[in-house]
């Protein structure tokens, strides 16, 4: 069964504002330090609480939707790393808590891991977004779902873009999660490696048979309730023209792409792609942030 590609389209300016690599602590004690957000966030305002042994869960100050909060590891660990079993399993157990409010309760998660996927801090996060949150504004709800349940069970969505999915359930171990997606992971690098277009290229030097070594390509993570998805990047993002061909913008996509959602952080963007009566600019995008189909 093929089903056709749903893509939400969200204005979030805020991201406009969002530093793109990290910034430097004014603490003349530490002058080149970058600043971290998610070092010892027990005081600050956006602490919610922590989720024994190894992981707090904050707020995110520059939220795409209500909600909006992260799972980063106390000690500090490199976003570019591959994932633990101890990270998927905190993941999971947040999914799960979710689900046992109702039927509204869902959570999507996803990961931004390397130059390509729209990652901007080097301590080791994922970020949580309440599905029914993300359905706020829509004129049906019912007419989107989040992309990633809609690769698994035997189903194929038409994306402009290659990934690797995996059925999970409740009940799994964190080390159960890990084992799925590493195997996803080490497809997509074979996915890579196969592939000889620009942004390609493949770190032969790490080769993710061990946790905590650095990750061999750019990739978003996407999980929920029932799947495990992964999404190889060869490029952040592309330009936008408009119609008559004039320079846009160029859009960046994180790992809220694995929900069929893309963000854009600027009007003329906005007024852009929303104007594009056949898709175009948009598909035109995604069909350059990842491999080919045919890949």
């Amino acid at each position: 069964m093929i089903d056709a590609l749903q893509l939400q389209l969200r204005f979030s300016p805020a991201l406009a504002n969002k530093p793109s690599a990290p910034r430097t602590n004014p603490s003349p004690e530490s002058p080149h330090k970058p600043f971290n957000p998610f070092e010892n966030p027990e005081n600050g305002p956006l602490f919610i609480t922590d989720l024994p042994p190894s992981h707090n869960l904050v707020l995110n100050k520059f939220a795409v939707v209500p909600e909006h909060f992260i799972l980063a590891t106390k000690k500090f660990k490199p976003q570019t790393h591959l994932l633990e079993p101890d990270d998927l399993e905190a993941a999971y157990a947040c999914i799960n808590a979710y689900h046992e409010k109702g039927a509204e309760g869902q959570l999507y998660v996803f990961f931004n891991s390397g130059p390509h996927s729209g990652a901007s801090q080097p301590h080791r996060h994922l970020q949580l977004l309440p599905v029914a949150r993300m359905k706020d504004g829509l004129e049906d709800p019912t007419a989107w779902d989040v992309l990633a349940n809609r690769l698994v069970g035997g189903r194929t969505v038409e994306t402009p873009f290659r990934t690797f999915a995996g059925a999970i359930s409740a009940g799994m171990t964190g080390e159960e999660l890990h084992a799925i997606y590493l195997t996803l992971y080490r497809q997509a690098v074979e996915a890579m490696r196969d592939h000889s277009l620009p942004g390609t290229e493949i770190n032969e030097s790490v080769t993710a048979k061990v946790d905590g070594e650095p990750a061999q390509i750019s990739y978003n993570m996407a999980m929920t309730r029932n799947a495990l998805v992964i999404c190889p990047r060869r490029a952040e993002g592309a330009t936008i023209v408009s119609s008559n061909g004039d320079l846009v913008g160029t859009l960046s996509l994180n790992g809220t792409v694995l929900a069929g959602t893309a963000l854009v952080k600027s009007q003329a963007e906005w007024d852009t792609i929303r104007n594009d009566g056949n898709g175009r600019v948009l598909l035109d995008v995604l069909g350059k942030i990842g491999l080919p189909l045919d890949a």
